[in-house]
């Protein structure tokens, strides 16, 4: 079953995907936000499509103390969006640190700040999708 990682940020989507067998994820394609949801999810339903995706995982923000916060119940709104666009199941999961877990990794592999800026979006949706993929 392929699944399609997403990580929600007020600039830019991070979008990963799985394999066929959702063993591994991997970074696929970050999405600069176009002011309109529908526009944005319409991006994400047509991913879905051409990747023959399942599932999708929509990274939680969680707070450190693993409270939901503004942050956490704008992803659940928009997650339930998400699921109505692309009409398939939308599960969530706790994204706390990925995003410092990406930026380390794309520091470790010696990319400058610019680079690491255009992708780490994508990389931080691969961590959550994997840690989704470890957790079943």
């Amino acid at each position: 079953m392929r699944a399609v990682g997403v990580d929600l940020g007020e600039k830019r989507i991070g979008v990963a995907i799985s394999d066929s067998d959702a063993t591994l994820a991997t970074p696929y394609e970050v999405l600069i936000r176009s002011g309109s949801r529908e526009h944005d999810h319409a991006k994400i339903r047509a991913i879905v499509e051409e990747v023959e995706a399942e599932l999708v995982v929509i990274g939680l923000p969680l707070s450190l103390d693993g409270t939901e916060g503004p942050a956490a119940k704008s992803a659940r709104i928009e997650a339930g969006l998400i699921a109505e666009a692309t009409q398939v199941p939308v599960q969530l999961q706790d994204e706390r640190l990925t995003t410092v877990e990406a930026e380390r990794i794309l520091k470790e592999q010696g990319l400058d700040t610019q680079q690491r800026r255009q992708i780490i979006d994508k990389v931080a949706a691969a961590i959550l999708l994997q840690a989704w993929i470890d957790g079943q």
